[in-house]
């Protein structure tokens, strides 16, 4: 019955911008009501269709959703097919994805009021040279999420841009086998973030203006915790300095202006050969999380960082206020390139240092500025702790390496 009626209606919209073929591709393109059309297109669609969006503006009226599996969603180009959301009446995003082995690939999403494109419980999906924006640049009544993956399995995120996300441009979380390559974000508060995920690959990309470059988070109260194994490198991080416009009460509306890259919380992050140029506050930032939890199963404390042939350039001569209030006493200005808060697991810890795979390791060239700020130390011990600015206290100890994320999308 669904092949009888999905051919009635094809049939029935053949006239109305809309066609199919026998290879199941269906064509659109923009009509006044194209909202139906793309809906009746995404229903009906078999496993195996390709969508193919023509060039134009397409006027959305609500959200729309795909729940078929191995579909492929086609446009001309991310600055020719445009699906704008500024009139969305209903719906939390502009386009859901709920099934597996989907490409997008080639459009834009363009001023949703929540997250642009969102993929929920998805094995294996491509998000390959899209767009997504909120054209009114920075602003914090925009949607939280450019691109918003959330318990997802094998993501590719290959040449994509986002501007003006007040939560994170582009976006991973509570997921598993990630890469994030060739992509842009700019003007968002966090650029591109990792969060709560295992085994990510974010390499190649620029993040510009945001007000976090790059950020890898774990955070509590979550189904997956315990984010780890997460390399990020040969990106370029520059300009990082918006103020951060994010609502009140989300997470990263802690990050300082002009960080570069901040690891919070997370285990076995490696950061390595990226350029991190111009940051007001701090080239990299090494954090515990910062607020009250309550779950019994988190830990908030950074491990097992390994940062190694970055260069970093002209950070910390303008540093945002938290960073100003806790850091520069200790430091002067210019704040230090690498700054950690010395949170670290128990007293042990903070009097003997962490064990050998716990540590923050850093083997960057000679000259590279650094503070541990002994958050912990300072706390246990009767008369106080000041802050460590010996870098090569962490540059002599061995870390291995992590392996590279293979995706089975990648070959395609």
């Amino acid at each position: 019955m669904r092949a009888i009626f999905r051919t009635l209606v094809i049939t029935a919209f053949t006239m109305m911008h809309i066609t199919a073929n026998a290879q199941e591709t269906i064509k659109i393109e923009p009509s006044e009501n194209i909202q139906e059309i793309l809906l009746e297109a995404l229903i009906l669609a078999e496993e195996g269709s390709t969508i193919e969006l023509a060039e134009g503006f397409y006027e959305l009226s609500d959200g729309l959703s795909l729940d078929v599996n191995n579909v492929k969603i086609i446009g001309a180009g991310h600055d020719k097919t445009i699906l704008s959301f500024k009139n969305q009446q209903s719906g939390s995003e502009g386009l859901l994805i709920t099934s597996d082995n989907v490409w997008l690939e080639g459009f834009a999403v363009e001023d949703t009021p929540g997250d642009a494109i969102k993929s929920k419980g998805v094995d294996t999906i491509t998000f390959k040279n899209l767009r997504v924006e909120w054209t009114n640049g920075p602003d914090e009544n925009n949607g939280a999420y450019g691109l918003y993956p959330i318990d997802n399995r094998n993501v590719l995120i290959d040449g994509v841009i986002a501007k003006g996300a007040s939560d994170a441009g582009i976006y991973v979380g509570q997921s598993q086998n990630i890469i994030v390559r060739n992509s842009k974000a700019e003007y968002n508060v966090a650029g591109i973030e990792i969060e709560n995920s295992y085994y990510a690959d974010v390499y190649d990309n620029v993040a510009i203006h945001n007000t976090g470059g790059i950020l890898v988070f774990d955070m509590p109260n979550l189904p997956q915790k315990g984010g780890h194994s997460v390399r990020v490198f040969n990106n370029h991080v520059v300009d990082n300095n918006t103020d951060n416009f994010a609502p009140e009460g989300n997470i990263v509306g802690t990050v300082p202006r002009g960080t570069g890259i901040l690891v919070m919380a997370n285990t076995h992050v490696e950061v390595f050969n990226n350029t991190i140029v111009n940051h007001d506050s701090v080239s990299i930032l090494i954090s515990a999380f910062p607020k009250e939890y309550n779950d019994p199963t988190y830990n908030p404390i950074p491990k097992g960082i390994y940062l190694h042939d970055n260069v970093m350039e002209r950070s910390g001569a303008n540093p945002d206020l938290d960073i100003k209030r806790l850091v520069e006493p200790a430091t002067g200005l210019p704040i230090p390139q690498i700054v950690w808060d010395g949170a670290v697991d128990g007293v042990w810890a903070a009097l003997f240092g962490p064990d050998d795979a716990e540590g923050i390791f850093i083997n960057e060239k000679p000259g590279t500025t650094f503070v541990n700020m002994n958050a912990v130390l300072d706390m246990i011990l009767p008369w106080g702790a000041s802050p460590d600015m010996d870098i090569t206290e962490h540059s002599d100890v061995y870390f291995p390496t992590l392996k590279p994320v293979k995706l089975p999308q990648d070959s395609q």
